[in-house]
């Protein structure tokens, strides 16, 4: 899980990054990463479901539930996807606030925008594509930031953070949910088989993409683990950082606030 310098988040764009056990030029993995979601959009729920056996839907049922959220406020999800946090935040803030869902991926982006308004959920949702090291709203803007399975494809996490940090309300919280380090050493080559040869050929069966799955499974092996990230956010000024571990350290919640 180390890191060399080239693939620190922070990277020179003229050096090299990521993108799962590869190293490419930093400023190309952004595209890279923007073709495996576009060639799974339309899978994506589908193949979560099949990938977490259904858990991934727990994780997020809870990572929403025990977020500071109350009705009026003004939540931005990142990486939004297909839209499964926007929705369990939206019945959080009520009709009297608002969520946006922003994702760098337009396929991605309208994949949540028409579930959403199949479901007849309109009000209250905006759809913003938009890069999560730059985004586009003023200091000051959100009463919640979350971000859940998508830091990781993010290029320079440092810069993300700090944005998160940047777009909070004083008071407000960021919460990220994503793959993290297994604890149990038994485990371990069980979840390395799961990963590597189970999640590909799911791909390839379900998604006919047995390389996006690939690479996902490779990036998760590739983000910070949890101390590590708890210290990329408190770097990023976030105070009272923590994080706590769901199903032995598969994912884990980071939490920190603007003070």
């Amino acid at each position: 899980m180390n890191q060399s310098s080239s693939d620190k988040p922070g990277s020179d764009k003229t050096g090299t990054t990521h993108f799962g056990f590869r190293d490419v030029p930093t400023g190309e993995k952004q595209k890279l990463v923007g073709k495996v979601f576009s060639s799974v959009a339309s899978k994506y729920d589908l193949m979560n479901d099949l990938m977490s056996l259904g858990v991934h839907r727990v994780w997020k049922r809870y990572f929403v539930g025990t977020a500071q959220v109350k009705r009026g406020d003004r939540v931005l999800d990142l990486a939004g996807g297909t839209g499964d946090i926007a929705l369990l935040l939206r019945d959080r803030v009520g009709d009297a606030g608002s969520i946006v869902l922003g994702d760098i991926n337009g396929e991605m982006l309208r994949v949540g925008r028409d579930r959403m308004t199949d479901m007849g959920k309109v009000a209250g949702f905006e759809y913003v594509q938009m890069n999560a090291e730059k985004l586009p709203f003023p200091d000051g803007s959100f009463d919640l930031v979350t971000i859940a399975f998508g830091l990781r494809n993010v290029t320079d996490k440092d810069a993300a953070l700090r944005e998160m940090h940047r777009v909070l309300k004083v008071g407000g919280q960021a919460r990220v949910l994503e793959f993290s380090e297994v604890k149990a050493d038994w485990f371990k080559p069980i979840y390395d088989f799961h990963s590597f040869k189970v999640l590909p050929q799911l791909g390839k069966l379900f998604a006919n993409d047995s390389d996006s799955y690939q690479y996902l499974a490779e990036s998760i092996r590739k983000h910070p683990p949890q101390d590590e990230l708890k210290a990329m956010m408190q770097a990023a000024g976030f105070a009272r950082c923590d994080y706590r571990n769901l199903s032995g350290g598969i994912v884990a919640i980071h939490t920190g606030y603007k003070v």
